[in-house]
């Protein structure tokens, strides 16, 4: 069965090179979605898998809806295209494989139907939600910026945000909302079943925050496919990713992670970046056996 492997870019273009050579197996088909703010996108070459790079590209904003229009455009990809495909793995630029492609087929082959998405259990896990999805964040493009104007938006939304508080107002009341990683591993017919429901998730998550990290989770929560999450009670495993969080910062991994990138059971990490290529092409060269 085919793979979808769909990539969110931006920038590190030699990287996105690797991962997607990296990707390049005829079991594959590889769907990029550049940021429209890319004014020159690199020319990515493979030998194997079919690559599309999506024409309709997002602004896409931090933080803001536009992540999550930009995730919808390439499950939209996938779901449109003439193949049925076994799984669609969300990755962006900057993620590496960890292990062979032999091994992921053959790993998503022992669990079909198993959808791979990782649910947060932190202690701060509520409050997060609460503050990014039950209260209104306005000027929702303008969370990260500089200049008078993104300043002007910034404490105009930071007083809204406290009057809220204040006052008890929330949205949503009775929506019981999950979070976690927005890099998941889902099937075909799950990224359907989103894709659908576009509009009505969409319109849930307008002048919310962060609405990348919850609503696949919420989706699948709520969805018949709640039955085939693979690992609800740990995150990283759920997933099947190695993030980088070193007391609550994504950091980027460097050569001093080799080890434990090796020994990780994970199937992808992120981050990395493009400052030391040796190091990059070590992980990749150690996925092969």
């Amino acid at each position: 069965m085919k793979h979808a492997y769909l990539i969110l870019a931006h920038h590190e273009f030699e990287l996105l090179q690797l991962l997607v050579s990296s990707l390049d197996d005829e079991r594959n088909d590889i769907y990029v979605h550049f940021d429209r703010k890319v004014t020159s996108p690199p020319k990515l070459e493979v030998e194997n898998a079919t690559l599309t790079i999506l024409e309709c590209r997002i602004d896409v904003r931090w933080g803001d809806l536009s992540v999550v229009e930009a995730e919808f455009a390439l499950f939209e990809a996938a779901v449109s295209s003439s193949q049925t495909y076994s799984y669609c793995h969300l990755l962006s630029g900057v993620d590496l494989p960890l292990k062979s492609q032999d091994y992921i087929h053959a790993f998503f082959d022992q669990h079909v139907g198993k959808e791979f998405v990782g649910y947060y259990h932190g202690a701060d896990g509520e409050a997060s939600i609460d503050r990014k999805v039950r209260r209104w964040h306005y000027f929702p493009r303008s969370f990260k910026g500089s200049g008078l104007l993104y300043q002007i938006k910034r404490v105009l939304r930071f007083i809204a945000l406290r009057f809220q508080i204040a006052l008890g107002i929330r949205k949503h009341h009775d929506m019981e909302f999950k979070k976690g990683t927005q890099w998941v591993s889902i099937t075909l017919p799950f990224a359907q079943y989103l894709v659908e429901r576009r509009e009505e998730i969409l319109s849930l998550y307008r002048y919310s925050f962060c609405a990348d990290e919850i609503f696949v989770q919420t989706a699948l929560w709520h969805s018949p496919y709640r039955q085939n999450i693979y690992d609800q009670q740990d995150e990283a495993r759920g997933c099947m990713r190695y993030i980088g969080w070193e007391a609550n910062v994504l950091r980027d991994f460097s050569p001093r992670d080799l080890p434990r990138l090796q020994a990780s059971d994970a199937l992808w990490a992120r981050k990395f970046n493009g400052q030391n290529m040796e190091f990059l092409r070590q992980v990749i060269l150690f996925n092969r056996y």
